[in-house]
């Protein structure tokens, strides 16, 4: 009788330039995207973003690239192989709006946001799910929101290309949920951003009636539950969709 050929077990991760694991953030130089990386700076991981422009967290290693380009993209992930190590955990937060009404909004208007949201998600998410497969180990966390399950006036394009991670996430974890990678969504509300602070006071007093906790959440709420999901915590949490709206979308 043979016997049973041993299971594959997952490789020893090198530790980053800085140390920890090595984190990917897209979009790290502003709102979310900034809070979570400073959340995995904190925890002492090396973290890298790929972003377009701007100042970024103390102890970010920033890689000038955009996500609608396949090309720079895959160069800049080589570039953060080479200088910091295998990346473990990506976190897929750039992102963009176009807002309209359906019937003004053009095919641009539509299609410039998937690229960005949706299409450079999808190639972030295939250029790190290489090395995690090497490595058998992996964390892959996708920003979407609220308005991909619930919905939003003016947001055909958003809305779509944020409920379209759902779909990205799940089929990503019956590929490689096998191969000790993670991938799920969250989902924020309401933010207290650059982008909301601009907005009407009366706007944001509508809002908040809303939402069952009576206010927005701050950056560093949304990047607690990113850590989380990043976390060995979380080794069984796969395909989730993770609202952090204060109750805003409950049901949906």
């Amino acid at each position: 009788m043979t016997a049973p050929s041993p299971q594959a077990t997952p490789q020893p991760v090198p530790q980053g330039q800085d140390g920890g694991r090595v984190v990917v953030v897209t979009g790290a130089a502003r709102g979310i995207g900034r809070a979570i990386a400073e959340r995995f700076v904190a925890a002492g991981d090396t973290v890298a973003t790929l972003y377009r422009g701007g100042d970024l967290p103390q102890g970010v290693h920033g890689y000038v690239a955009d996500v609608t380009d396949t090309a720079a993209v895959d160069a800049a992930f080589t570039a953060i192989e080479k200088e910091l190590g295998p990346v473990e955990v990506l976190v897929a937060n750039a992102g963009v709006t176009r807002d309209g009404l359906l019937m003004r909004m053009s095919d641009d208007d539509f299609t410039a946001v998937l690229d960005v949201n949706l299409t450079g998600t999808f190639r972030c998410v295939r250029r790190a799910s290489k090395g995690m497969i090497r490595l058998r180990r992996g964390r892959i966390v996708l920003v979407g929101s609220v308005v991909g399950l619930y919905g939003g006036p003016g947001q055909v394009n958003y809305s779509s290309s944020k409920a379209a991670l759902v779909g990205m996430a799940r089929s990503i974890t019956r590929e490689l949920g096998g191969r000790g990678i993670t991938a799920n969504v969250v989902a924020p509300g309401y933010v207290e951003t650059d982008m909301t602070a601009a907005l009407p006071e009366d706007t944001q007093a509508q809002y908040r009636t809303a939402i069952p906790a009576g206010r927005f959440a701050s950056t560093d709420e949304v990047a607690g539950v990113v850590q989380f999901l990043a976390s060995d915590a979380a080794a069984y949490v796969s395909g989730a969709v993770i609202p952090v709206d204060g109750g805003l979308g409950m049901g949906h």
